[in-house]
């Protein structure tokens, strides 16, 4: 039996669609072995959102070939979409894929075990108007089961290369999705992630649905317990959307809402969409709306031109607004946006000062959100066992708070009423209650 090793890099999306691929394989008779080990084809899923993201696609795409010098190499993902010749001439590589074609792998494989020769099927993207089905991203082995529903971003935010790596908005019809969403428990998910590129975007391209009517159809399915949203736009939320989605009474009640930045002028070379008065309306109607709700973010420090007083009004801001999380990363040039050639780079250690200071904050913000529930019995999903103490299993609060309880595997996938006891680093202390 032929072999297949895979390696992913970078997001969410990216997991679920070396999943998806790996049941390709799964499917045309290849059996699936860790990626340190021998294996006649190794696939690298990139990620080319920093220079570190390209750097690593590369080490990986060498190391796979040290593994086996007869393998067959392909590199699939964002990286290989950006740069197909420059991925064309590490030596060792077989196959460039990109962001679509995905479906045709196992033909390719086949033609070059046959031919002999390289193949790269990268087209320009920016033409694609089509969402590619390649199959379910089904995880066997999790509790909590991503579903791609969307494809590519119209945002062109200044820093980003994501556009130009994945495309115009698509979305996938609600009609496979429902499908995946039913396929899921026969797994035994209870609890289901609607993920994307941009997902506000949903439907914008079909223009006969969109993301909430797409929510209410999931929602509808029995079974499912649990429905998250991934990373969503503060423009999103409008009064309308807030008053159906509270509802509907499966959504979790935990948003993460990019920012990017607290202060406005810098939202603006960013070429985000809204400012920061919109973004506090946005949040506001949430917590007024929904209750217990949490609200996460991404936030980026050192963006070029970003002054003393400009990241003291982005503290300010996130101080105010009060986060359960945040997802705290530093600016890094990439080539073919405009920011790269932005003139005032930040340093690198202001960069990472400037990091640190809101890394402690955000710790700060999920400690003082987490001991308001202290005390409460929450529904908790358990995942899996910790590196904690010895027996103790790790699972999430519909708003997503972490918490270790005493137990063992067997809780795994089971959602069981929890009572929080105390605080500790990022997470929650619970004990199980016994079940009626």
């Amino acid at each position: 039996m032929k072999t297949v090793a895979f390696y992913t890099l970078g997001c969410k999306v990216n997991q679920y669609e070396t999943q998806a691929i790996t049941n390709i394989f799964e499917n045309a008779g290849y059996n699936i072995v860790d990626f340190n080990k021998k294996a006649d084809v190794y696939l690298i899923n990139t990620c080319t959102v920093t220079n570190l993201s390209d750097r690593k696609s590369r080490q990986m795409i060498r190391r796979a070939k040290k593994l086996n010098g007869d393998s067959i190499v392909v590199v699939v993902g964002c990286y290989a979409q950006t740069a197909p010749e420059e991925v064309s001439k590490i030596e060792g590589v077989n196959l460039i894929v990109g962001t679509k074609e995905r479906s045709k792998i196992i033909d390719y494989i086949n033609e070059i075990e046959t031919k002999k020769k390289k193949i790269n099927v990268v087209e320009d993207i920016m033409n694609e108007r089509s969402f590619e089905e390649f199959g379910s991203g089904i995880y066997k082995e999790r509790t909590r089961a991503f579903i791609k529903i969307q494809e590519g971003c119209n945002q062109f935010c200044s820093y980003c290369i994501i556009p130009y790596a994945r495309g115009p908005i698509r979305s996938r019809s609600e009609k496979n999705v429902v499908e995946e969403v039913k396929k899921l428990l026969n797994f035994g998910y209870r609890e289901i992630v609607l993920t994307g590129i941009h997902i506000g975007s949903y439907g914008k391209d079909k223009k006969t649905t969109s993301l909430i009517e797409l929510i209410k159809k999931v929602h509808e399915i029995d079974g499912i317990e649990r429905i998250r949203l991934g990373s969503i736009e503060p423009n999103l939320i409008s009064e309308d959307f807030v008053n159906t989605i509270k509802n509907l009474k499966k959504m979790c009640p935990h948003y993460h809402v990019s920012l990017q930045s607290g202060c406005d002028s810098t939202l603006e070379r960013m070429n985000r969409k809204y400012t920061t008065l919109e973004y506090k309306k946005s949040i506001s109607t949430l917590r007024r709306e929904i209750e217990d709700v949490a609200i996460s973010t991404d936030v980026m420090v050192g963006f070029p031109g970003e002054t003393t007083e400009e990241f003291e009004k982005t503290y300010k801001f996130l101080d105010e607004i009060s986060f359960s999380g945040m997802h705290v990363f530093k600016y890094s040039p990439r080539k073919g946006t405009p920011a790269a050639s932005f003139e005032s780079q930040v340093s690198p250690s202001k960069k990472e000062e400037r990091s640190n200071r809101l890394f402690q904050l955000s710790k700060e913000k999920t400690v003082e959100f987490n001991k308001r529930f202290i005390g409460d019995v929450m529904p908790v999903l358990f995942e899996q066992k910790v590196n904690y103490k010895h027996g103790y299993i790790e699972g999430f609060t519909p708003n997503y708070i972490k918490v270790l309880c005493k137990g063992d595997e067997n809780l795994k996938g089971q959602i069981v009423n929890v009572s929080l006891k105390e605080t500790v680093d990022d997470f929650i202390i619970g004990k199980i209650l016994d079940k009626d």
